[in-house]
């Protein structure tokens, strides 16, 4: 009588610790934050709107994006750092992820710390692009012009030490030359200001200018790939304008904030990289100028330490200013 009372005793025990387990929702329960360190109209904004849009469907939740524009991308990434890592806060980032770790003296994260890769979401070349009005027709002409009035043309930038600044500063570094630069808050905005001829060029992601290069509202000079892009196949690469070697691309991925559950991290992943698959949204993206590229979590996290390192000391080597 004793032992199946105490049989009893233990079952009941056991079914009352399961019954939260049991009766807790299965993630997501709730919509997701996708937050955009970035303003919108940018590479980092059109890739995480295509996201989203296949995110949702296939999580059964809304995915809301939500730009947190400013200090070179760090205000929004600093966001997700600090969320509760419960899967429902996540980061989409360019590059800048990695070399703001070079740039900045004091980081409010720890770029390799205080995030959970889940996966790379896609990468594009840069175009140099100018006002239709400038009166460079080429790469050749715009180093030229350059060279003539040293100190004298204005490049636009998504911002003080972000891709579209840094990689400017070692084109503008392999060729001797100087430019003034006015950073703004993303790249979307330098588009417009380049398209207001506020500016005289802007190394700019292809999702942000390619659209008005083929409506002929900017001029593409060179793009940054070792080959030609596709969607600009009469653009010539910079590297055969003129400067072997040189070779510059914007990559995006996608984070959660350190600590977030495996489980949690893996699921995402999963329907990333399915979304990344489809033709539908491939199709998206490659319309963007921009190739998906998913991964594992694990080959995202090794990735990112080693873009880590090579923008330490692309900065130190270039000798540019730290923040």
């Amino acid at each position: 009588m004793l032992r199946n009372a105490c049989a009893s005793l233990l079952s009941a025990l056991l079914a009352t610790l399961a019954a939260p387990a049991a009766a807790a929702d299965p993630y997501p329960a709730r919509p997701i934050r996708l937050v955009v360190p970035a303003a919108p109209g940018g590479g980092t904004d059109i890739s995480a709107r295509i996201l989203a849009d296949a995110l949702g469907p296939a999580l059964g939740q809304t995915v809301v994006v939500d730009n947190r524009a400013g200090a070179g991308t760090t205000l929004g990434a600093d966001i997700v750092s600090k969320a509760t890592p419960d899967g429902y806060v996540l980061l989409i980032s360019p590059n800048s992820l990695a070399f703001n770790a070079a740039l900045y003296t004091k980081l409010p994260y720890d770029t390799l710390r205080d995030f959970a890769p889940i996966s790379l979401v896609a990468d594009q070349p840069n175009i140099l692009v100018v006002h239709p009005s400038f009166p460079a027709k080429t790469f050749q002409d715009f180093i030229a012009l350059a060279r003539s009035q040293p100190d004298k043309l204005v490049y636009g930038s998504g911002g003080i030490g972000v891709g579209s600044h840094l990689a400017m500063e070692l084109l503008l570094m392999s060729q001797k030359i100087g430019l003034v630069h006015v950073p703004y808050k993303g790249v979307g905005p330098a588009v417009t200001a380049l398209l207001g001829n506020e500016v005289s060029a802007l190394l700019s992601t292809f999702a942000s200018a390619l659209p008005h290069v083929k409506s002929g509202r900017l001029r593409a000079l060179g793009v940054t790939s070792a080959q030609r892009a596709p969607a600009l196949p009469d653009t010539p690469t910079i590297a055969e304008s003129g400067v072997p070697g040189f070779e510059y691309g914007t990559w995006y991925g996608l984070l959660a904030p350190a600590g977030t559950p495996r489980a949690v991290v893996e699921k995402l992943n999963g329907v990333t990289v399915a979304a990344l698959g489809s033709p539908r949204i491939a199709e998206r993206f490659v319309g963007q100028g921009l190739t998906p590229t998913p991964s594992t979590p694990a080959q995202f996290s090794a990735y990112l330490k080693s873009e880590t390192g090579k923008w330490i000391r692309v900065v130190r080597e270039a000798k540019i200013p730290l923040q």
